[in-house]
């Protein structure tokens, strides 16, 4: 059976210790979990020069997307003054991650957003962001913590339960929710931990999956689901 084809948007680093140049990147584990999962992972390359008017065109080609984890998104993206912990943000990147997102909504296709990606989701749909989460006895920067599910929602049908744990690590979170958006999944201490497009076939999560996708069923299942989505798409067309 010929695999899905599952699009990962590259990220672009100046520098990789192994290469003389600059570099387009995709976390290893990512691509793992949907090689695992029986997808085929494929980097989304974004070009330096007008990455975006092709994008609707190329992303059609692809069965399915991952909208991986990275930097924080410009605070100017949802009509914020950058606060001090906010850091390390690239306006290439964010003019790629919201292309992508922008493309793939109008395209309805089979995605899942992670970390950074459901932050872009929502403010693609007019939310805005925390832009840095005061810890709790929920620790969020760095661990593993529960998630509660919301029941009869797709989340609770791909996971099969009410409490999840996830691989945490973000600093950021959703404030306002965007248009169109429904919360699935909410940490103890209140923070938006899922969120699923009302019509468009998207599923966000806050946690990394890919982080625990060998060992924890909940996450192997995220991706299983959005490479069955996938191939549905791919046998139908």
């Amino acid at each position: 059976m010929i695999r899905p084809l599952i699009a990962v948007p590259g990220r672009r680093a100046e520098s990789v210790p192994i290469l003389r140049f600059s570099a387009t990147l995709a976390a290893e584990a990512i691509c793992e979990a949907v090689w695992a999962a029986g997808g085929e992972p494929l980097i989304l390359h974004g070009p330096a020069a007008d990455p975006l008017a092709e994008l609707p065109q190329r992303l059609a080609a692809f069965d399915g997307a991952v909208l991986p984890g990275g930097a924080d998104l410009e605070p100017c993206r949802y009509g914020a003054e950058p606060a001090p912990q906010t850091k390390d943000t690239m306006g290439f990147q964010d003019d790629f991650d919201l292309g992508v997102i922008r493309a793939v909504l109008d395209l309805d296709l089979p995605t899942l957003a992670i970390c950074r990606g459901l932050q872009v989701l929502n403010v693609v749909l007019g939310g805005t962001l925390v832009q840095h989460i005061t810890e709790t006895t929920t620790p969020h920067h760095n661990a593993v913590h529960p998630v509660s599910v919301v029941s009869g929602s797709r989340l609770h049908s791909i996971v099969g339960t009410d409490t999840i744990d996830v691989s945490s690590y973000h600093h950021q979170a959703i404030d306002r929710l965007g248009g169109d958006l429904t919360v699935t999944g909410v940490a103890a201490d209140g923070v938006i931990e899922a969120v699923e497009h009302r019509r468009a076939d998207i599923l966000a999560v806050q946690w990394h999956p890919e982080d625990r996708h060998v060992t924890a069923g909940s996450d192997a299942a995220l991706f299983a689901d959005l490479v069955d989505r996938s191939r549905k798409r791919k046998e139908s067309r």
